[in-house]
Protein backbone atom coordinates (compact mmCIF):
# COMPACT_ATOMS: atom_id res chain seq x y z
CA UNK A 1 0.00 0.00 0.00
CA UNK A 2 1.44 3.34 -1.07
CA UNK A 3 -1.30 5.97 -0.79
CA UNK A 4 -4.41 6.11 1.38
CA UNK A 5 -7.33 8.53 1.59
CA UNK A 6 -9.06 8.72 4.97
CA UNK A 7 -12.47 10.41 5.13
CA UNK A 8 -13.29 11.47 8.66
CA UNK A 9 -9.61 11.65 9.53
CA UNK A 10 -10.11 13.81 12.63
CA UNK A 11 -12.34 11.31 14.44
CA UNK A 12 -11.14 8.66 16.88
CA UNK A 13 -10.88 5.77 14.44
CA UNK A 14 -9.94 7.97 11.50
CA UNK A 15 -7.04 9.48 13.40
CA UNK A 16 -5.81 6.09 14.60
CA UNK A 17 -6.01 4.59 11.09
CA UNK A 18 -4.12 7.58 9.66
CA UNK A 19 -1.37 7.32 12.27
CA UNK A 20 -1.01 3.56 11.87
CA UNK A 21 -0.70 3.88 8.10
CA UNK A 22 1.80 6.73 8.37
CA UNK A 23 3.96 4.56 10.62
CA UNK A 24 4.06 2.03 7.79
CA UNK A 25 5.33 4.67 5.42
CA UNK A 26 2.03 5.05 3.58
CA UNK A 27 1.33 8.53 2.20
CA UNK A 28 -1.91 9.50 3.93
CA UNK A 29 -4.34 12.14 2.76
CA UNK A 30 -6.93 12.97 5.40
CA UNK A 31 -10.18 14.90 5.01
CA UNK A 32 -12.67 15.85 7.70
CA UNK A 33 -15.35 18.36 8.58
CA UNK A 34 -13.28 19.82 11.41
CA UNK A 35 -10.07 20.37 9.48
CA UNK A 36 -11.25 20.73 5.89
CA UNK A 37 -14.91 21.70 6.04
CA UNK A 38 -15.92 18.46 4.34
CA UNK A 39 -19.63 17.73 4.73
CA UNK A 40 -20.20 14.20 3.49
CA UNK A 41 -23.96 14.77 3.43
CA UNK A 42 -23.53 17.56 0.85
CA UNK A 43 -22.61 16.27 -2.59
CA UNK A 44 -21.15 19.60 -3.64
CA UNK A 45 -18.78 19.47 -0.68
CA UNK A 46 -17.77 15.88 -1.43
CA UNK A 47 -17.30 16.54 -5.14
CA UNK A 48 -15.17 19.64 -4.48
CA UNK A 49 -12.96 17.97 -1.85
CA UNK A 50 -12.33 14.79 -3.81
CA UNK A 51 -12.14 16.67 -7.10
CA UNK A 52 -8.98 18.40 -5.89
CA UNK A 53 -7.23 15.05 -5.42
CA UNK A 54 -5.31 13.08 -8.01
CA UNK A 55 -4.52 9.69 -6.50
CA UNK A 56 -4.46 6.90 -7.25
CA UNK A 57 -5.22 5.66 -3.75
CA UNK A 58 -4.71 2.01 -2.84
CA UNK A 59 -7.07 2.53 0.11
CA UNK A 60 -10.07 4.79 0.54
CA UNK A 61 -11.33 4.46 4.11
CA UNK A 62 -14.56 6.15 5.21
CA UNK A 63 -14.51 6.59 8.99
CA UNK A 64 -17.44 8.99 9.30
CA UNK A 65 -20.62 8.22 11.24
CA UNK A 66 -22.45 8.88 14.47
CA UNK A 67 -24.70 7.04 16.85
CA UNK A 68 -26.09 10.19 18.43
CA UNK A 69 -26.98 13.30 16.44
CA UNK A 70 -28.05 16.66 17.83
CA UNK A 71 -28.56 15.13 21.25
CA UNK A 72 -30.84 12.39 19.95
CA UNK A 73 -29.67 8.92 20.89
CA UNK A 74 -30.86 5.54 19.62
CA UNK A 75 -34.59 4.93 19.99
CA UNK A 76 -35.61 2.31 22.54
CA UNK A 77 -39.14 2.05 21.20
CA UNK A 78 -41.19 2.79 18.09
CA UNK A 79 -42.92 5.56 20.01
CA UNK A 80 -39.61 7.45 20.07
CA UNK A 81 -39.17 7.33 16.28
CA UNK A 82 -39.04 10.76 14.62
CA UNK A 83 -38.78 11.42 10.91
CA UNK A 84 -36.24 14.23 11.27
CA UNK A 85 -33.93 12.15 13.44
CA UNK A 86 -34.22 9.18 11.10
CA UNK A 87 -33.39 11.34 8.08
CA UNK A 88 -30.34 12.74 9.86
CA UNK A 89 -29.08 9.21 10.57
CA UNK A 90 -29.54 8.18 6.95
CA UNK A 91 -27.78 11.28 5.67
CA UNK A 92 -24.67 10.80 7.79
CA UNK A 93 -24.44 7.02 8.07
CA UNK A 94 -25.59 5.99 4.58
CA UNK A 95 -25.83 8.89 2.14
CA UNK A 96 -22.47 10.35 3.18
CA UNK A 97 -20.36 7.23 2.55
CA UNK A 98 -22.37 6.57 -0.61
CA UNK A 99 -21.47 10.00 -2.01
CA UNK A 100 -17.83 9.39 -1.15
CA UNK A 101 -17.98 6.08 -3.01
CA UNK A 102 -19.49 7.80 -6.04
CA UNK A 103 -16.76 10.41 -6.27
CA UNK A 104 -13.87 8.19 -5.14
CA UNK A 105 -14.13 5.69 -7.96
CA UNK A 106 -11.95 7.80 -10.25
CA UNK A 107 -9.29 7.91 -7.52
CA UNK A 108 -8.89 4.13 -7.42
CA UNK A 109 -6.20 2.59 -9.64
CA UNK A 110 -7.55 0.90 -12.76
CA UNK A 111 -4.86 -1.75 -12.42
CA UNK A 112 -3.68 -3.44 -9.23
CA UNK A 113 -5.30 -4.10 -5.88
CA UNK A 114 -7.24 -1.39 -4.09
CA UNK A 115 -9.70 -1.27 -1.20
CA UNK A 116 -12.71 0.94 -0.55
CA UNK A 117 -13.84 0.39 3.04
CA UNK A 118 -16.55 2.09 5.08
CA UNK A 119 -17.26 1.74 8.77
CA UNK A 120 -20.56 0.00 9.39
CA UNK A 121 -21.86 -1.63 12.58
CA UNK A 122 -22.98 -5.10 13.59
CA UNK A 123 -26.31 -3.64 14.68
CA UNK A 124 -26.93 -2.95 10.99
CA UNK A 125 -27.16 -6.69 10.41
CA UNK A 126 -30.77 -7.78 9.85
CA UNK A 127 -29.96 -11.43 10.48
CA UNK A 128 -28.11 -10.72 13.73
CA UNK A 129 -30.80 -8.48 15.22
CA UNK A 130 -32.30 -10.21 18.23
CA UNK A 131 -32.93 -7.23 20.48
CA UNK A 132 -34.78 -4.64 18.43
CA UNK A 133 -34.68 -0.91 19.09
CA UNK A 134 -32.14 1.57 17.72
CA UNK A 135 -34.36 1.91 14.65
CA UNK A 136 -32.75 4.81 12.80
CA UNK A 137 -29.12 3.80 13.35
CA UNK A 138 -29.78 0.14 12.52
CA UNK A 139 -31.63 0.89 9.31
CA UNK A 140 -29.12 3.52 8.17
CA UNK A 141 -26.26 1.05 8.59
CA UNK A 142 -28.25 -1.72 6.89
CA UNK A 143 -28.78 0.65 3.96
CA UNK A 144 -25.05 1.43 3.90
CA UNK A 145 -24.30 -2.30 3.75
CA UNK A 146 -26.54 -2.61 0.69
CA UNK A 147 -24.77 0.35 -0.93
CA UNK A 148 -21.37 -1.25 -0.39
CA UNK A 149 -22.58 -4.59 -1.75
CA UNK A 150 -24.20 -3.01 -4.80
CA UNK A 151 -21.41 -0.53 -5.49
CA UNK A 152 -18.86 -3.34 -5.37
CA UNK A 153 -20.57 -5.02 -8.32
CA UNK A 154 -20.36 -1.95 -10.55
CA UNK A 155 -16.87 -0.92 -9.48
CA UNK A 156 -15.64 -4.45 -10.12
CA UNK A 157 -16.55 -4.13 -13.77
CA UNK A 158 -14.11 -1.27 -14.39
CA UNK A 159 -11.62 -1.94 -11.58
CA UNK A 160 -11.02 -5.67 -11.68
CA UNK A 161 -8.92 -5.83 -8.51
CA UNK A 162 -10.87 -3.33 -6.41
CA UNK A 163 -12.30 -4.65 -3.14
CA UNK A 164 -15.25 -2.86 -1.52
CA UNK A 165 -16.25 -3.83 2.01
CA UNK A 166 -18.23 -2.71 5.04
CA UNK A 167 -16.34 -3.13 8.32
CA UNK A 168 -17.52 -3.47 11.91
CA UNK A 169 -14.76 -2.15 14.22
CA UNK A 170 -16.14 -3.57 17.47
CA UNK A 171 -17.08 -1.31 20.35
CA UNK A 172 -14.42 1.37 20.30
CA UNK A 173 -13.65 3.80 23.10
CA UNK A 174 -14.72 7.01 21.35
CA UNK A 175 -17.21 9.77 22.18
CA UNK A 176 -19.66 7.98 19.87
CA UNK A 177 -19.91 4.92 22.11
CA UNK A 178 -19.04 6.03 25.63
CA UNK A 179 -22.69 6.38 26.72
CA UNK A 180 -23.71 3.04 25.21
CA UNK A 181 -20.77 0.71 25.81
CA UNK A 182 -21.78 -0.60 29.23
CA UNK A 183 -21.68 -4.36 29.37
CA UNK A 184 -19.70 -4.61 26.14
CA UNK A 185 -15.96 -5.23 25.83
CA UNK A 186 -14.25 -2.22 24.31
CA UNK A 187 -10.98 -1.50 22.55
CA UNK A 188 -9.06 1.71 22.09
CA UNK A 189 -9.12 3.47 18.75
CA UNK A 190 -5.49 2.43 18.26
CA UNK A 191 -6.36 -1.24 18.84
CA UNK A 192 -9.31 -0.94 16.48
CA UNK A 193 -7.05 0.53 13.81
CA UNK A 194 -4.61 -2.36 14.09
CA UNK A 195 -7.47 -4.86 13.86
CA UNK A 196 -9.13 -3.17 10.89
CA UNK A 197 -5.89 -2.81 8.95
CA UNK A 198 -5.15 -6.49 9.57
CA UNK A 199 -8.52 -7.33 8.01
CA UNK A 200 -7.91 -4.98 5.08
CA UNK A 201 -4.46 -6.48 4.48
CA UNK A 202 -5.97 -9.95 4.25
CA UNK A 203 -8.80 -9.15 1.84
CA UNK A 204 -8.86 -10.73 -1.61
CA UNK A 205 -11.01 -9.99 -4.61
CA UNK A 206 -13.34 -12.80 -3.55
CA UNK A 207 -14.23 -10.73 -0.47
CA UNK A 208 -15.53 -7.70 -2.34
CA UNK A 209 -19.05 -6.59 -1.56
CA UNK A 210 -19.06 -8.26 1.87
CA UNK A 211 -19.38 -7.22 5.51
CA UNK A 212 -16.61 -8.16 7.97
CA UNK A 213 -15.97 -7.58 11.64
CA UNK A 214 -12.71 -6.50 13.28
CA UNK A 215 -11.53 -10.13 13.48
CA UNK A 216 -12.06 -10.78 9.77
CA UNK A 217 -15.21 -12.83 10.29
CA UNK A 218 -18.07 -12.28 7.87
CA UNK A 219 -21.14 -10.62 9.39
CA UNK A 220 -24.48 -11.80 8.08
CA UNK A 221 -26.62 -9.29 6.25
Amino acid sequence: MKQALIIGASGGIGTAISEALAERGVAVTGLSRRDDGLDVTDEGSVEAALGRLEGPFDLVFVATGALELEGRGPEKSLKHLEAEAMQAQFMLNCVGPSLVMKHAVRLLPKEGRSVFAALSARVGSIGDNGFGGWYSYRTAKAALNQMIHTGAIEIGRSHKQAICVALHPGTVETPLTEKYAKGHPTVTAQEAAVNLLRVIDGLTIEDTGQFYDWAGKRVQW
